[in-house]
């Protein structure tokens, strides 16, 4: 079996939709696909420049727990993306390349977090994994969008024991978890608590 290394981002459950609307932003801006309508828990509606299971069918989530979606997202090019990318292929005005397909999970309420959605982007092939865990550059379109959707969290998952964690409650950070800091994935979800609580104040 090949790798299927992953981006996680945790946002407050009600900003699910602005994630996506953020995340619509990075489609490759000369993609042609049908523009896919989903309805999201609670009645919103988002259009995304994106396919689930390469479909463009509405895809009604209002009493789903997850929603899947085929993205492609747009990345600056950095040795090592310059390196996986097909070399005939020009970047655009921003300099960025689009490297295939990524598989888009979202949660809206995990059972470990129900206050906090994750969306999970998966790596389509292990070339693609294996950027995933070198490229500055997709780390920081990653950072980038966390922070962009008023995230919470980033995660990098290399299917080990150990996460890589490089976003925490509005700063980037490198560090594992477990680690010295986070003694395991319950200490880090309980610091994101902490801080929604101290927000409200």
């Amino acid at each position: 079996m090949g790798l299927d290394y992953s981006y996680q981002i945790f946002v407050p459950a009600q900003n699910v939709t602005r994630a996506l609307h953020e995340l619509t932003k990075l489609a490759p801006p000369t993609r042609r696909v049908t523009p896919l309508t989903v309805t999201m828990p609670g009645g919103d509606r988002v259009v995304v420049p994106f396919t689930s299971h390469f479909k463009s069918e509405p895809v009604d989530c209002s009493t789903s727990g997850s929603l899947e979606l085929d993205t492609s997202i747009m990345f600056g090019v950095d040795e090592a993306v310059r390196e996986f990318y097909d070399s005939d292929a020009e970047p655009d005005e921003l300099g960025r390349v689009q490297i295939g397909y990524i598989y888009l999970t979202v949660r809206f309420a995990p059972e470990r977090h129900p206050r906090f959605a994750s969306l999970d982007f998966m790596a389509a092939t292990s070339g693609m994994s294996r950027l995933f865990e070198r490229s500055a550059s997709v780390r920081a379109v990653f950072t980038d969008l966390t922070a962009a959707s008023g995230g919470v969290c980033c995660l990098l998952d290399t299917e080990s024991d150990t996460f890589h964690l490089c976003w925490l409650n509005g700063q980037p950070v490198q560090d594992t978890v477990p680690g010295p800091r986070f003694a395991d994935y319950r200490a880090l979800v309980e610091s994101w608590s902490e801080r929604r609580s101290l927000s409200a104040t």
